[in-house]
């Protein structure tokens, strides 16, 4: 009886677990889908991700909070918050803003796709910077990947050359210092936890975007449209919040292995949301290129 209902709990935490990773993954890349619907208003990047931070800053600062007021834990040495600093700009402040200014220029679709690519930049440092193993496996999961990247990056030039290479050079430097980030990671999640480092390196984020903002804008740049801080609000809830703790939990039931690679189908879910929300035409071109840069990403996460 008790191996029974141990199996059926098993399973149950597995469907729940697959389905937080799939509901996190969409949400993800509704983020691409919101700044642009926000774009059709005169806002600019730094003031959209401005915007962002401020609606989900009380969400993270909650939790730090509650994290400072466990006696368990282990405090903070001046290592740990160095590590917070510069992670929490690389990752939550430089990839996101980064991110925000590419999407003025690019299709939400290649963004994503291109966002994608993490793991193979992470392979790429990992191997130049750390001495970590590069080889045959490494190179064709490079070489399906970018082939892909070519596809939809011609077909995009059919549709919008005038500053695609400007926005597809951002949305790379998004994904380079997303992927520095993740490979600083490790060491430091492992001290401090997961959950209180998101909530910390959020945080830094936050106060950098908001200083941005206070020495580049005036104060009326935030006299904006309703529709603007509509938007806003979805893209810190849906966009981030929500799926930061679905993330969180999907890996807690099924392992960060079988989340990440339920996490595939942000840029197919990209492309269809798009399509409806946004207009963007779903051609044989984007879904051949897709398929590319999915099989070469996963051939590097499959095992």
């Amino acid at each position: 009886m008790a191996t029974n209902a141990q199996s059926k709990l098993s399973k149950r935490n597995a469907v729940l677990g697959f389905g937080l990773a799939a509901l996190a993954a969409i949400g993800f890349s509704t983020k691409a889908i919101l700044v642009k619907l926000a774009y059709y208003e005169p806002v600019d990047a730094v003031t959209l991700l401005t915007l962002r931070m401020l609606f989900s800053a009380p969400f993270f600062l909650i939790i730090a909070l509650r994290h400072a007021g466990q006696k368990h834990l282990s405090p903070l040495s001046a290592k740990d918050y160095l590590a917070l600093l510069v992670l929490g700009l690389l990752g939550y402040y430089l990839s996101s803003l980064f991110d925000f200014i590419g999407l003025q220029y690019i299709s939400a679709g290649l963004e994503r796709l291109i966002l994608f690519l993490y793991p193979t930049f992470v392979v790429v440092i990992s191997a130049l910077l750390l001495g970590k193993a590069f080889g045959r496996k490494e190179i064709t999961a490079l070489l399906l990947s970018y082939a892909g990247i070519a596809v939809v990056f011609r077909d995009e030039l059919n549709v919008q050359s005038e500053h695609l290479l400007l926005g597809a050079g951002f949305v790379f430097a998004s994904t380079l210092t997303y992927a520095a980030y993740l490979i600083g990671t490790g060491e430091t999640v492992a001290r401090i936890g997961a959950s209180r480092f998101t909530a910390y390196a959020m945080l830094v984020a936050c106060v950098a975007t908001v200083l941005q903002f206070v020495l580049t804008h005036p104060p009326q740049a935030l006299l904006l449209s309703m529709r603007v801080y509509q938007l806003s609000m979805v893209m810190a809830i849906v966009s981030t919040v929500l799926p930061v703790f679905m993330l969180s939990a999907a890996i807690r039931l099924i392992g960060s292995g079988h989340a990440s690679l339920i996490g595939s189908i942000g840029p197919v879910s990209t492309l269809f949301m798009a399509g409806i929300f946004l207009g963007e035409e779903l051609t044989a071109q984007q879904i051949g290129g897709a398929a590319l840069v999915m099989a070469g990403v996963l051939s590097l996460t499959l095992k």
